[in-house]
């Protein structure tokens, strides 16, 4: 079953530096299905052109898009983000949680730091083709039975 979100899927979410494998179309041009971006959760402040790793509540699956508006409410210590795919023709409100206009800091998982082109692409074929994983445990077994000598 596929997600209805334009979304990835954190694999270390408690470390420094978690690792994210990007699973839709709409962040490119900027990153492709199969990217692996490197975030960094330590980062306190996030501005416009920012490109974010958020969570939505009561979803499963976190969100990578690009930080479109930063509003600070009078307090001088709110911040209020909306964020876009970049490929995407609206900004992020149909995503957010019913009555939700805004995310705020601590909806942020993590600022993208880092890119490695396509490497997820494993990722998302095995969930996409369950039938993969079979495929390849099938022939490692079968790697295993004739490597052995004698």
């Amino acid at each position: 079953p596929h997600s209805p979100l334009p979304s990835s899927s954190l694999l270390l979410p408690q470390s420094e530096s978690p690792v994210v494998v990007v699973l839709s179309g709409s962040m490119e041009p900027a990153f492709q299905r199969g990217d692996i971006l490197f975030l960094n959760n330590a980062v306190e402040q996030v501005g416009v052109g920012d490109v974010v790793v958020f969570k939505i509540k009561d979803r499963d699956i976190p969100i990578v898009h690009r930080i479109m508006k930063v509003h600070t409410k009078p307090d001088g210590e709110t911040v209020e983000l909306l964020t876009k795919g970049d490929n995407n023709r609206v900004d992020d409100r149909g995503l957010y949680a019913p009555g939700q206009l805004w995310l705020e800091r601590e909806d942020i998982l993590g600022k993208a730091v880092g890119t490695l082109r396509y490497v997820g692409m494993v990722t998302i074929a095995l969930n996409d083709y369950p039938v993969l994983k079979y495929v390849l445990v099938g022939m490692m077994g079968l790697f295993v039975l004739t490597s052995k000598e004698g």
